[in-house]
C-alpha cells in the first residue's frame, strides 16, 4: 500500500563526465575537507625550501626532446621550410690554429652545446687545414667519408663547429643527404628553448630572423618563382610588390617587416631597464655583474650570495634571463648585484646585437664580478673569450674581480696557476661555500666609495639622515650625545648638501 505522503527523492541532475570529481570540489567555494587535520597550517605538501628555480628547473625537464617521434619528413627534399631538428648527430670541426688540445676542447664544447639542445651524439671528427674549404667546410675527401660515418651510425643531422655559408650548407647537405647546421644555429636553438621572459624571447626571435634572413632557400625552384594571375597590384599577387617579385624575395621582406617589429617592441622594453637603472644611479646605489663562461656558475654563485633562488642547472645557457637582487654590506651599505647572460667562444653576433640591452648591465655596472671555471680543462681560453665579449660591449674599462668557481672539484695546481695570472682574484665554491666570505670581502673592498668626507650633529628627530648614510654611504663611527647623533663617515654630493646644516666646524 503507498502511502499519500511517501518522501520521493529528488531527480538526478546530469553531471558532465568531463569534469572530475576533484574538479567539481575545487569549484565549490564553500567546499571544506572533512579531515581534521587537512588545514594549511597541518598540510605539508609544498616544501618551504621550493625556490622559484626549483619549479623551472622541473619545468623544464618536463620538455624534453623525446628520439624517434619527430613527426617532420624523413626526405628533406619535400619540405620547403625546416624546423631545427636535432635527435642524432655527429660533430665536424676544422682546426686552423691552436694545439690539439684546444681543437679537442672545442669538440668536447660543441657535443655539450648539442646535448644541452636535447640530442645524441653518436661520433666527432675534426681535420687540421689551413683554412676552411669555401665549398663544402671540410673539404671533398672528408665529405665522402663523413658521409659513411652518417650511413653507418644513423644519425639525421650533421654539425659543423664554425659559423658556415648558405653555399656551404647547402654544398654539405646535398652530398651528405642529411640535415647540416651550423654552430651558430645550434646555439640559437638552445636560446629559443630556455628563453622565458618576453623580452628574452623577442631578443631571440630577432637573433634567429637575422640569422635566417640569409639564408632562405627552397627546394628546385619553390622560392625563384613569380605571382602570377591578375590579383592585387600589377597582376604580383596581393600584399606583392608588382610583376616580377619572387616568393624569395616576399619572404625576406616579410622577415624585414617583422625584425623592425621586434626591434621597436625591445626599444620599449629597454625604456623599462633604463627607467630602474637611472633610479638606482640617482639613490647612488652601486651595481655588481656576476658574468662569465656559460655554465662556470654564475647563478649558482649568485644563490650563494643573495639567496635569489634563481634555477641552476648543469647545461650550457641555463639561465638566460637576467635576475638583479638587492643585498647589503656588512657595514649596512645597499648595492644590487645581477646575474647575466653566459658567454662562449664565438659567440653568434646576431646574439651580441640582440642582446645588447641585456649585456649593457654589464658595460654600465660599478664592479663585474667574472665567474671562472676552475674545473674546466681551459679556464685561460674561457677567460679570453669573455674578455673579448666585455671589449665588445664596452665593459673592459669596468672594475674586474676574478672569481675562481668550483674549488671542490677543480686542481689545486690550476688554482694556483690562475691565481699567479689574475692576482685580483680568488677562489670559492658556490656549492660547498669555500671562500664565500672572501669574496663578499673583496666586492666590499672593490665597491665605489663615497667621495664627500662628513663629520655631522644630527638631532635625534632627524633619524631619517642617519638612516640614509648606513644606506648609500660610509659610517666610521656613530656617537650619540645630549644635543644629538655624532657621527662620522663619508658619502656622496647629493645626501652631503642635505647634511650641510648639520655639518660640525672641524669636519674632515
Amino acid at each position: 500500500m503507498t502511502h499519500a505522503h511517501e518522501h520521493r527523492p529528488d531527480p538526478v541532475t546530469p553531471v558532465d563526465t568531463d569534469i572530475s570529481l576533484d574538479d567539481a570540489l575545487l569549484e565549490t567555494e564553500e567546499w571544506e575537507s572533512g579531515y581534521a587535520d587537512d588545514s594549511p597550517d597541518s598540510w605539508d605538501g609544498v616544501d618551504p625550501e621550493e625556490t622559484s628555480g626549483d619549479y623551472d628547473l622541473a619545468e623544464r625537464h618536463a620538455l624534453r626532446r623525446v628520439a624517434g617521434l619527430s613527426t617532420e619528413l624523413e626526405d628533406i627534399t619535400e619540405v620547403e621550410y625546416r624546423q631545427l631538428r636535432l635527435e642524432r648527430v655527429v660533430l665536424v670541426g676544422v682546426w686552423t690554429d691552436g694545439s690539439v688540445a684546444d681543437a679537442e676542447n672545442s669538440m668536447a664544447e660543441l657535443a655539450l652545446l648539442a646535448e644541452t639542445a636535447g640530442s645524441q651524439v653518436l661520433d666527432a671528427l675534426y681535420q687540421r687545414r689551413q683554412n676552411p674549404d669555401p665549398a663544402t667546410y671540410i673539404g671533398r675527401g672528408k665529405v665522402d667519408g663523413l658521409r659513411e660515418i652518417v650511413q653507418a651510425t644513423g644519425a639525421d643531422t650533421v654539425i659543423c663547429d664554425g659559423e658556415l655559408a648558405p653555399s656551404q650548407l647547402r654544398n654539405l647537405e646535398d652530398r651528405v643527404k642529411v640535415k647540416v647546421v651550423d654552430r651558430t644555429a645550434l646555439i640559437l636553438d638552445i636560446f629559443a628553448q630556455h628563453a622565458k621572459s618576453r623580452e628574452g624571447q623577442a631578443q631571440v626571435e630577432l637573433a634567429q630572423l637575422s640569422y635566417m634572413k640569409q639564408r632562405l632557400r627552397g627546394w628546385g625552384g619553390n622560392l625563384s618563382r613569380q605571382a602570377g594571375g591578375r590579383v592585387g597590384s600589377q597582376g604580383g599577387g596581393i600584399g606583392g610588390r608588382g610583376p616580377g617579385e619572387t616568393k624569395i624575395e616576399t619572404d625576406r621582406r616579410r622577415i624585414n617587416t617583422k625584425i623592425a617589429k621586434l626591434r621597436r617592441e625591445l626599444a620599449h622594453m629597454r625604456t623599462t631597464r633604463d627607467t630602474k637603472r637611472t633610479e638606482r644611479r640617482r639613490h647612488q646605489v652601486p651595481s655588481v655583474a656576476i658574468a662569465g663562461y656559460t655554465n662556470a656558475g654564475k647563478s649558482s654563485l649568485l644563490n650563494r650570495l643573495t639567496d635569489a633562488g634563481v634555477l641552476v642547472e648543469d647545461a650550457l645557457f641555463a639561465t638566460l634571463d637576467p635576475t638583479t637582487r638587492r643585498t647589503t654590506t656588512t657595514d649596512g651599505r645597499v648595492y644590487t648585484m645581477s646575474d647575466t647572460v653566459g658567454f662562449v667562444r664565438h659567440l653568434p653576433h646576431q646574439l651580441v646585437e640582440a642582446f645588447r640591452s641585456t649585456l649593457e648591465e654589464v658595460a654600465d655596472s660599478d664592479l663585474v664580478l667574472h665567474v671562472v671555471d676552475g674545473s674546466h680543462p681551459d679556464p685561460e681560453g674561457q677567460i679570453a673569450a669573455v674578455r673579448e665579449v666585455f671589449a665588445e660591449i664596452g665593459a673592459d674599462k669596468v672594475p674586474e674581480l676574478v672569481v675562481i668557481n668550483k674549488a671542490d672539484a677543480a686542481d689545486p695546481m690550476v688554482l694556483s696557476r690562475l691565481k699567479a695570472r689574475e692576482p685580483h682574484s680568488v677562489v670559492v665554491s658556490a656549492k660547498t661555500g669555500e671562500g664565500i666570505a672572501e669574496a663578499l670581502a673583496a666586492v666590499e673592498a672593490d665597491l665605489p666609495h663615497p667621495g664627500v668626507a662628513i663629520e655631522a650633529l644630527l638631532p635625534y628627530e632627524r633619524g631619517d639622515l642617519l638612516n640614509r648614510i648606513h644606506v648609500s654611504g660610509e659610517v666610521e663611527s656613530v656617537e650619540h650625545t645630549g644635543d644629538g647623533s655624532l657621527v662620522r663617515g663619508r658619502v656622496h654630493e647629493g645626501l652631503a648638501g642635505e647634511l650641510e646644516p648639520y655639518l660640525t666646524a672641524d669636519r674632515s
